[in-house]
């Protein structure tokens, strides 16, 4: 089975992979995509430093029996949802609780509350513009953006567009007039990650990470890169920097499972993902996804048909590992309506999709 981990279990020299991270939109998106009335927030979000507090209490609404700012510092963004929903009062209050669903991975609800926001100003465009991005509705994400006013988000809106459209022309254009600033640089190591320039994304996260030392979280992304890179130790070496601080992270815990299944085995991967049902985890329903199929890897394969079919068009992983199942179990066919059409991009795709080249002539 296929997930972004390769596995023990083995069908000919088809490994299981496991998936690092949700998916190619959301690698460090999160970071791209900032609303300019929203950027200090969420930059003492990304650094998680504790004494950026008197600075992001000045931007984050509070109330008097709960700190709206303490849930979203936990990145607790169903407690700040339930803050939101009984205190209607708290100003932008929509434009918050949008915010919050965004974060959580609701990007449906994110959408549906902008929609409904009178003012169509230029935050908003821009903003729904992201939830249709992460949506996969690319057509509709750049409609907002033709209504959109220019702005250094509607630039790197356009930037990962051009990329998902795969205009290389158009990914130029804007590359040129990305700035030497936190976000652009970050949504330029981002395209790099998402061609797989991994070494460049590296590059441009440690130039950020010596001048924003408390930007903690960009050890994660770096440690993804060197994932990819099979350098599996240095991997977990720079992750465990940001795991000290914050062990109930469900990506920083997910990539750790990945660097040990490549390093020990499945076993012991799974112990690092079953440690979450052992303690509440804010941002759990956000990962479930993610969490499932790579169990399934984990074990060998194990629950495949149950799990797996739903997952296709969520985690890209999810289709490779079910060809792989297939394959395992000389299910020629099924493996093959699954990769058909499919336009291989990554060495595992290429890998699968020449086990085929001569189906057709078979007649199966």
């Amino acid at each position: 089975m296929v997930g972004c981990v390769a596995s023990s279990a083995t069908v000919g020299n088809h490994q299981l992979i496991p998936a690092h991270h949700h998916s190619d939109n959301q690698f460090n998106i999160t970071t791209i995509f900032l609303s300019n009335a929203i950027y200090k927030t969420i930059k003492m979000i990304l650094s998680r430093n504790v004494s950026n507090k008197k600075e992001t209490a000045k931007t984050v609404p509070r109330t008097s029996d709960f700190n709206f700012q303490d849930f979203l510092s936990k990145r607790d963004y169903s407690g700040a949802m339930t803050i939101l929903q009984f205190n209607r009062t708290m100003p932008e209050v929509d434009l918050w609780l949008a915010y919050c669903y965004f974060h959580a991975g609701s990007y449906e609800k994110a959408l549906e509350v902008y929609k409904n926001i009178k003012k169509n100003s230029n935050e908003v465009l821009l903003n729904l513009a992201c939830c249709y991005f992460f949506l996969g509705m690319h057509e509709d994400a750049e409609k907002c953006i033709s209504k959109a006013e220019p702005s250094p988000l509607c630039t790197r809106i356009q930037f990962h567009l051009s990329h998902k459209s795969g205009d290389d022309s158009k990914l130029m254009e804007f590359h040129k007039v990305l700035e030497d600033v936190v976000e652009d640089q970050l949504s330029l190591a981002s395209i790099h990650y998402l061609r797989s320039h991994y070494q460049e994304a590296i590059d441009i996260y440690k130039k950020i990470l010596v001048t924003n030392r408390d930007f903690i979280a960009l050890n994660v992304y770096i440690a993804l890169c060197y994932y990819k890179l099979d350098f599996f130790e240095v991997s977990q070496e720079v992750l465990n920097i940001y795991l000290q601080q914050f062990p109930d992270s469900i990506t920083a815990i997910n990539l750790k499972a990945c660097n040990n299944f490549k390093l020990y085995s499945g076993k012991t991967a799974e112990g690092d993902i079953k440690a979450l049902n052992d303690q509440s985890v804010p941002s759990a329903n956000f990962g479930s996804d993610l969490i499932k199929h790579n169990l399934v890897v984990f074990r060998g394969g194990e629950g495949a048909l149950q799990v797996l079919p739903p997952l296709i068009d969520v985690i890209p992983e999810a289709r490779l590992n079910l060809v792989i199942y297939y394959l395992k179990h000389d299910d020629v066919k099924e493996a093959y309506e699954l990769m058909k059409d499919l336009e291989p991009a990554v060495p595992q795709e290429y890998i699968l999709k020449g086990n085929f080249n001569d189906f057709d002539s078979l007649n199966v």
